[in-house]
Parts: C-alpha cells; sequence; structure tokens
C-alpha cells in the first residue's frame, strides 16, 4: 500500500490548541485572563526581562572579565580533515596551490566575510599548497609535515570614507 499526501497526519497529541482567554468567566480563563490584577505584567507590550524592581540587575553587579573585540574578524572555518576528503573525494585538486576562492567554489567552505582559517582538526596526508587568511600552528605543522606549504594572506585593509 503506497502512503499519499492527503493520508499524513500529525501523532496524536503532536498539535495542542491555545486556551481561548478573555472569553467570559464560563471559560475558565476570563475578565484577567490568567494575568492577575492591575500592575505592569497585566498589561500588553511588557518587556521587563533582567530587571529586578529598580534593584541593581544581576548583570550589572557581576564583575566583567576578558575582551570583546568591537570588530570581530567572520572567518570560515576549514579542518585539515576534511580538507583531506575533499582531495580523496575529487572535489578539489591539490596540483595548483588552493586559494580561498577555489574552496568557495567547490562549496568545501560557505561564504565568509574574512576569509578562509585553517584548523588542525583532523588529518591531512596529502601535500598541498594553501593560500588562506589564518591557520592555527597545529594546521601549519601538519600540512608541512605532509610535505605541503600554508601561505597567510596579510588582512585586507579598511577603505575609510572621506
Amino acid at each position: 500500500m503506497t502512503m499519499k499526501l492527503n493520508d499524513l497526519r500529525d501523532n496524536p497529541g503532536a498539535r495542542k490548541k491555545p486556551m481561548s482567554v478573555g472569553r467570559g468567566i464560563g471559560s475558565g480563563k476570563g475578565k484577567t485572563c490568567g494575568r492577575g490584577v492591575k500592575g505592569q505584567k497585566a498589561r500588553s507590550g511588557v518587556s521587563i526581562r533582567g530587571f529586578e524592581g529598580g534593584q541593581m540587575p544581576l548583570h550589572r553587579r557581576l564583575p566583567k572579565r576578558g575582551f570583546k573585540s568591537m570588530f570581530p574578524k567572520d572567518y570560515a572555518e576549514l579542518n585539515t580533515g576534511r580538507l583531506q576528503d575533499a582531495i580523496d573525494d575529487g572535489r578539489i585538486s591539490n596540483k595548483a596551490p588552493i586559494t580561498e576562492d577555489m574552496l568557495l567554489e567547490t562549496g568545501i567552505v560557505s561564504k565568509s566575510k574574512d576569509g578562509v582559517r585553517l584548523l588542525g582538526k583532523g588529518a591531512i596526508t596529502a601535500k598541498v599548497e594553501l593560500i588562506v587568511a589564518g591557520a592555527t600552528a597545529s594546521a601549519v605543522a601538519a600540512v608541512e609535515k605532509a610535505g605541503g606549504k600554508v601561505t597567510i594572506l596579510a588582512p585586507k585593509k579598511e577603505e575609510k570614507a572621506a
């Protein structure tokens, strides 16, 4: 027996109808609709996440640690193991230098604003020459151990608007 689109049904209890509120005392959720009486939370458009009744909120009382850059780099990450899989599958050739554009065209990495960063997870055995925006020390060591070379591009300069 074949299944047809019009035979598809949700599992029993998968979709529960929402409670109707404000439809009279007999509904069980009439008048104040379960919101209590008056006050800020009884009104519509309430947004008080983190508000502690005038007390200094917890997220402002706790000390701040570390540094968060205002201009973080958005790299597409590429593991050495994934690169080796792509070479084995024949999606990319290791005969010519592998650039970021080649990696994007073949779909090995998704779009990135600031380039590709090579990470050292997984083994690489193919001799490859890579031209990327960044690489970890373990990734560079793995590629060089296999007889390859990693060239790291200089960061892109932002043009200032005059």
